[in-house]
């Protein structure tokens, strides 16, 4: 899928993607030996973004499967269609009888299956990315399921027999660490541990994938990035929040956050009840705001030293 290094790095930049040189090494050595990587961190700290990102850079498509409590193989794998093999039956007429063997054997083929995205996943002309969200929410059970196209891409179906890979995906579950992942699936998978950024980084990630052109706008709102998460918040700002707190910044002309934002901002930084009060005590936003300033500037006094 990369060449080099260097190939996957330069492909990254040109999708937007700030990647560390360690996740980019890891990233290509995935690649090269046809390895998963269990991505593992809180939710909203980039890890899909990373499978969109290796998607884009290798110009293939994302296959993915959104894991949730009592997910079955009819959802993951897929399931024979009753109602179109019920059609050819009867299109079949008195023909059924005669050649009931190569009937059988028609209906029971990928012609008559709905493929779920991980039989897709092996069917591509072209190696596709498949995203495995959220895979902490499932049971040890479907884990188990996981095992086979894991380690032999292939999967195994009644009746319809197993199916080989044509190309092999590459992989990234990602967990948001609801309950710990059992050993097999970790012994088949090289494993990323994300958090949020630093300010810095997140600075930068909003100089690349943001519009804001003010650079010191750019640091606060990294600023109050990290001020809002180290309130231990019920539900914590994403990254994807802040790209559209600047957003939203650009779009109403604002080039600083101060405390009288406070009501314009809270929807877009407050998204539960408990969180909202939080914020509306007294001082709680002013201090925020106070604590993102702080921050902005000692970003800004790291980048002068350098």
């Amino acid at each position: 899928m990369f060449s080099s290094i260097d190939d996957l790095g330069h492909r990254l930049e040109a999708t937007k993607y700030v990647i560390d040189p360690v996740t980019l090494q890891v990233v290509y050595l995935a690649a090269r030996m046809q390895k998963p990587i269990i991505v593992e961190g809180p939710p909203g700290c980039g890890k899909t973004a990373l499978a969109q990102a290796i998607a884009a850079a290798g110009n293939t498509g994302i296959e993915r499967l959104q894991c949730y409590e009592g997910i079955n193989e009819d959802k993951a794998i897929g399931k024979f269609d009753s109602g179109l093999q019920k059609l050819f039956l009867d299109a079949q007429g008195n023909d059924v009888h005669r050649d009931w063997a190569a009937i059988r054997s028609a209906l029971h083929s990928l012609e008559f299956f709905v493929q779920g995205p991980l039989l897709r996943s092996l069917l591509y002309e072209k190696p596709c990315v498949l995203l495995i969200d959220e895979v902490d929410k499932v049971d040890e059970g479907f884990e188990a399921l996981l095992l086979e196209i894991l380690s032999e891409w292939q999967i195994s179906i009644p009746k319809l027999g197993t199916i080989k890979h044509r190309t092999i995906p590459f992989v990234i579950l990602t967990s948001n660490e609801v309950r710990r992942l059992g050993d097999p699936l970790r012994r088949r998978s090289f494993y990323l541990r994300v958090d949020f950024p630093t300010v810095a980084k997140e600075t930068e990630i909003l100089q690349v994938r943001s519009t804001t052109t003010n650079a010191t706008l750019r640091r606060i709102i990294a600023g109050l990035a990290h001020a809002l998460r180290g309130w231990q918040m019920e539900k914590p700002v994403s990254i994807a929040e802040m790209l559209e707190l600047a957003q939203a910044l650009e779009i109403l002309g604002f080039e600083d956050i101060t405390p009288e934002m406070r009501d314009i901002l809270l929807p877009l930084v407050a998204k539960t009840e408990a969180d909202r009060k939080r914020l509306l005590l007294r001082d709680g936003f002013a201090s925020l705001v106070h604590d993102s300033h702080r921050y902005a500037q000692e970003v800004s006094e790291d980048v002068a030293g350098e």
